[in-house]
């Protein structure tokens, strides 16, 4: 069963950048979710900069007490960036430019020479370092040539299928996972999952053997906007258990 929950506060700022005004602040979102029980923050710093900014981020370096997670393309301007912040942990996604959020995992294996020196330049500052992948053994392989500490399974396809409600989709998508999930544990790296999880679906998610965090952060966000983020986060740790 997962351990631990990661809250993805980047639809706080989404709500701000709406009105270009200074609230709802994604720092006291940060603050609330962590004294609810949350493990640690994540934000994606985007190249556009839609919601989450730069200044955002120093913030919560200084603020967040768990884990601060910040994800990103593994661009040279990025990674700077990383350089001088010292999040806790950086995990490279893709980037699409008219994307409304990230379609899928990336192909470490076609960008192997760029990720792998991505990686060893954020190692060699203390980051640890995560790459969101889909469930497959090319891009595990993949993930562990390129030094990675951790990778996180892209759980997209298993929300889809959750939302169909096509049982035979959801088992096919849960084993996937869980074969992928066991064979880079083998392979030396540490699994995280996320996207799409939500509060009907997370479930079965949290009860695959190997996962040690859930990233979750639209429906938790959309959860807060009706009841608060304290009692948000509270309720996704009770079906986490």
């Amino acid at each position: 069963m997962a351990k631990y929950l990661c809250v993805n506060i980047d639809h706080i700022a989404t709500i701000r950048e709406a009105r270009k005004v200074r609230e709802p602040e994604p720092v006291a979102a940060a603050i609330i979710a962590e004294l609810a029980g949350c493990h640690g923050i994540t934000v994606h710093l985007r190249q556009d900069r839609r919601h989450i900014n730069d200044g955002d981020v120093h913030l919560l370096r200084h603020t967040v007490t768990g884990s601060l997670n910040l994800e990103m393309t593994p661009t040279a301007e990025m990674v700077q960036f990383a350089k001088t912040v010292l999040p806790n942990m950086v995990t490279l996604v893709p980037e699409g430019p008219n994307e409304l959020t990230t379609e899928g995992g990336l192909n470490v294996e076609a960008g192997i020479s760029e990720i792998t020196a991505a990686v060893q330049n954020l190692r060699a500052s203390g980051i640890l370092v995560s790459l969101f992948i889909d469930p497959k053994t090319e891009q595990v392989k993949a993930a562990r040539k390129a030094g990675a500490d951790y990778v996180e399974f892209h759980t997209g396809p298993y929300a889809d299928a959750f939302e169909r409600r096509n049982e035979n989709e959801i088992e096919l998508e849960l084993s996937k996972l869980q074969d992928q999930i066991t064979f880079a544990s083998k392979s030396g790296l540490r699994v995280n999952a996320g996207h799409g999880l939500n509060y009907r679906n997370v479930k079965r998610i949290s009860e695959l053997n190997g996962i040690e965090e859930l990233n979750i952060g639209h429906s938790i966000v959309a959860r807060a906007a009706l009841v608060g983020m304290e009692r948000a986060v509270k309720e996704m740790l009770n079906l986490l258990g």
